[in-house]
């Protein structure tokens, strides 16, 4: 590996010689608390505290007493210190944002009477809006409550360098609603003044969004675009299997992988097990030579198996309808393959001139669809972390203790970013097959009872305390560098690895 330019920072090869950082990749991360992110599990000396809101939130509990943590927005970066910015703000408001009109509560600084209005939702209506804003308040931010950090709304106000934008969780407004209207009674104008009012009441318990760079928002929403699709063609596959199980399920093995172009021309080109029967030699091996390299023998016994084969249904009226079905379900692969293919095409362009491509690149098992994610994890902003507990906490890693009483019980974190805390589990998953040490770490975790997991939930909570120090240091990520480490404090995780083989150890 070589070192590589980078603005702001420089990117530093991690094996070459260096002063040691005030943080090191350190083997005590394999052995803080194991036995917490089983089920029932006791923790051991480091717990840690729950999330006080779900998906998005800016509110966050800290770890230990009289500290913060310092977490984020998809998309977004903290400020240290909400408080820091009210003597700026000149006028607050609360926006419940919907299809078609939003409800605005409007308060101005030092002033008690609150204004109620109604915005359209256009573009005209919304920039006369801040137009008007900007001419009454000329001088100073004015700081709008919303619940959503992402959407119409939100990327229509966020251009304007004047406004502050708070996304408050829905979760945390809603309870706050429940704690003031016990009857469950609810409006949009209520809504808009419960923003305000939460806003201005608690400033420091909220952190304003403030803007990745572009391409680092790029790719945040691509791969979160990316898993939309992938997920749409899961559903897809799942329905044309169910069908072809309804009157035709000898294709579901003579097609292979429903989401192949093999499968879309067999199933095409023959739409029941009579169609196929009925089609000559010539026109069934040409749709496998297009797309395999089978041998002639498999081939023959393909043929056999398909003049050989009985129908499960004879019903004309099941065959036709599924028929028609079918087509339709393949037509839809076919041009959801060619959108997920241009979208990788593009996500893939900007992640190699990114300026952390090489870091995130260099973890064991990223590969093309996990690198990108996990840059958009961690973005552009290198202060938006206190620790690595900050983004521990905020995917969901870090386990929850809850205590009341004498009693006293560890669960997984359920109040965190949904595709985040995918990210990162799925990175720690594939990591097993690719690092040496993640894999003898997984196995240990399993003998000691670990499902499979939580024991990936465990690992990934390491991986992320070396994702922050690379990510802070602008240094790539080296297997042996760490390995060497873990020799140097005496980990467990080292004597473990001494007993693999040199081949194996070294992977």
């Amino acid at each position: 590996m070589k070192s590589l330019t980078k603005s702001p920072g420089k990117v530093r090869k991690a094996g070459g010689e260096r002063a040691r950082p005030r943080h090191e990749f350190s083997p005590r991360s394999f052995d803080d608390h194991p036995k917490s992110f089983g089920r029932g599990r006791t923790p051991g000396a480091t717990t840690h505290t729950q999330m006080s809101s779900r998906e998005d939130s800016t509110i966050r509990v800290a770890p230990v007493p009289g500290k913060r943590v310092v977490t984020t927005l998809s998309g977004g970066l903290p400020m240290p210190n909400s408080a820091s910015l009210a003597p700026n703000i000149v006028a607050w408001v609360g926006l419940d944002w919907a299809d078609q009109a939003h409800a605005v509560c409007l308060q101005e600084a030092g002033a008690s009477p609150v204004e109620h209005s109604e915005l359209q939702h256009t573009p005209e209506a919304l920039q006369l809006w801040v137009a008007e804003l900007r001419s009454r308040f000329p001088q100073g931010q004015v700081a709008i409550a919303l619940e959503q950090s992402r959407g119409s709304v939100f990327y229509a106000l966020m251009t304007y360098d004047f406004l502050v934008l708070y996304p408050i969780p829905p979760k945390a407004l809603a309870d706050y609603r429940q704690a003031l209207y016990p009857s469950g009674s609810k409006g949009d104008p209520t809504d808009a003044r419960l923003l305000l009012e939460f806003l201005r009441k608690h400033p420091e318990r909220f952190r304003p969004w403030v803007a990745d760079d572009a391409p680092t928002r790029e790719i945040a929403l691509l791969v979160q675009h990316r898993r939309k699709l992938v997920d749409d063609r899961t559903a897809l596959t799942h329905r044309l299997q169910a069908l072809l199980k309804g009157y035709f399920p000898q294709a579901l093995e003579w097609a292979g992988d429903l989401t192949s172009p093999l499968a879309w021309d067999f199933v095409s080109q023959f739409q029941s097990l009579e169609e196929a029967q009925k089609a000559s030699r010539w026109k069934v091996l040409k749709v496998y030579r297009a797309h395999t390299r089978r041998t002639p023998e498999q081939l023959e016994q393909l043929l056999d198996q398909i003049r050989t084969a009985r129908p499960l249904t004879t019903d004309r009226a099941v065959i036709e309808s599924s028929a028609l079905m079918v087509r339709a379900q393949v037509d839809q692969l076919r041009a959801l393959a060619a959108g997920l293919e241009r979208l990788e095409e593009k996500l893939q362009e900007l992640f190699a001139a990114h300026p952390d491509h090489d870091i995130f690149n260099s973890f064991p098992g990223a590969g093309k669809a996990l690198a990108p994610r996990l840059l958009a994890a961690w973005g552009s902003d290198r202060q938006r972390y206190e620790t690595a507990q900050d983004m521990e906490c905020l995917s969901g890693s870090a386990p929850v203790t809850a205590q009341s009483g004498k009693k006293r019980w560890v669960h997984w974190r359920l109040a965190c970013p949904k595709f985040l805390r995918q990210t990162f589990h799925e990175f720690a998953g594939h990591s097993i097959l690719w690092s040496p040490w993640a894999r003898v770490y997984y196995q240990q975790m399993r003998k000691r009872g670990a499902d499979h997991h939580p024991a990936v939930r465990s690992l990934a909570f390491k991986w992320i305390r070396i994702f922050y120090r690379c990510w802070k240091d602008h240094t790539l990520y080296d297997e042996a560098r760490y390995q060497q480490a873990l020799e140097r404090h005496g980990s467990p995780l080292a004597a473990a690895l001494r007993q693999l083989p040199n081949q194996e150890a070294r992977a």
